[in-house]
């Protein structure tokens, strides 16, 4: 069974996510997407991330009639901060049996060569890009185990989403009716 992991802080999970994910899933190889929810990311600030759990329920609550989705903790239970690689060789010697791919956004396949053992995962697990809006190709774009993924431009992010939160705009349509019950029902984002 081919894995595509969709690594993530999912500060909340938005409907670009889902979007992409479901794609991957539906029409690439992969016979499922986990969403791995990252607690700290080693390239991104700390500063306004919600707890891991509450992240991990948002995620959750937005894939739970998917069944081609679904969402992981594993990092949640490895040594902080999170490195893809990692993750990558743990969850390889948990499941023997499963082939784990990763899913990136073209504008992070030009910064991935300062992903720590980026070789490692290019020459053993492979990628799976997808097209991200204003981004330079990358030159491992052509690599045999990089699988460009047909999607659309998506150009919707969880800053822009928390900060509508913030001012009290509607986020409708923009993250799942479950994710935004949650964000209004405890209050998130409002800090």
């Amino acid at each position: 069974m081919k894995i595509g992991l969709f690594f993530g802080s999912f500060n909340p999970i938005h409907v670009g996510h889902l979007i992409i994910a479901n794609l991957m899933a539906g029409t690439s190889d992969l016979n499922k997407v986990w969403f791995v929810v990252s607690p700290q990311n080693p390239l991104k600030p700390a500063k306004g991330l919600l707890h891991e759990f509450d992240r991990y329920d948002m995620v959750r609550a937005a894939v739970f009639d998917n069944y081609k989705l679904e969402v992981s903790d594993v990092e949640f239970h490895l040594p902080k901060p999170s490195f893809t690689i990692h993750t990558l060789v743990h969850l390889q010697e948990k499941h023997p049996d499963k082939q784990f791919k990763v899913i990136m956004g073209e504008d992070n396949l030009a910064n991935f060569t300062r992903w720590k053992n980026h070789r490692q995962i290019l020459d053993h697990y492979g990628l799976y890009v997808y097209p991200r809006p204003g981004t330079q190709l990358s030159e491992l774009r052509s690599h045999p185990n990089v699988t460009v993924v047909e999607a659309p431009l998506l150009d919707i992010s969880a800053t822009f989403i928390r900060d509508r939160i913030r001012k009290g705009q509607s986020v409708r349509y923009l993250v799942p009716d479950a994710v935004e019950e949650m964000i209004r029902a405890k209050g998130f984002y409002l800090d």
